[in-house]
């Protein structure tokens, strides 16, 4: 009888674990989940542009893989009927093209600084400037201001 009890109680436990991982796997938690990562890369290659923190190669090389990484996966987070709850602007579902072409250019234009890999303060801030320039030409389109 405590078996039956304790396997009852362990696929009641996982049943519920399965739907708050479900819930978590929405469209909109997934483009959060990818922007924080992408926010998170920004801020560590900010810190290191504006001297607060050492040049370091393996961060730079983490930071601009995720924003590549995240950037080319970003577009196919919003399929139709995910505009709920979510800070995305109406315009991403009306012109998908240009908001897909903006998120690869970002993604692309990390590429292109691990290609040429920054390999100081200077370097870094120099890819930081031509990131940041694409990041708000998206946000100032797509994102809603809150």
């Amino acid at each position: 009888m405590r078996f039956k009890a304790a396997a009852i109680t362990a696929t009641a436990l996982c049943l519920g674990f399965a739907a708050v991982s479900v819930a978590q796997e929405t469209p909109q938690a997934k483009r959060e989940q990818l922007m924080k990562q992408v926010g998170g890369a920004m801020a560590a290659l900010g810190g290191i542009a504006k001297g607060e923190k050492p040049y370091d190669e393996a961060t730079v090389r983490t930071a601009l893989t995720a924003v590549s990484t995240n950037l080319k996966a970003f577009p196919d987070q919003f399929p139709a009927g995910s505009e709920v709850d979510s800070a995305a602007a109406p315009a991403i579902w009306q012109n998908t093209e240009d908001f897909r072409s903006k998120a690869l250019a970002l993604a692309e234009k990390a590429d292109t600084a691990l290609a040429s890999f920054p390999a100081d303060q200077a370097g870094v801030g120099a890819a930081m400037q031509s990131l940041g320039s694409s990041c708000g030409d998206c946000h100032q389109t797509y994102r809603l201001k809150r």
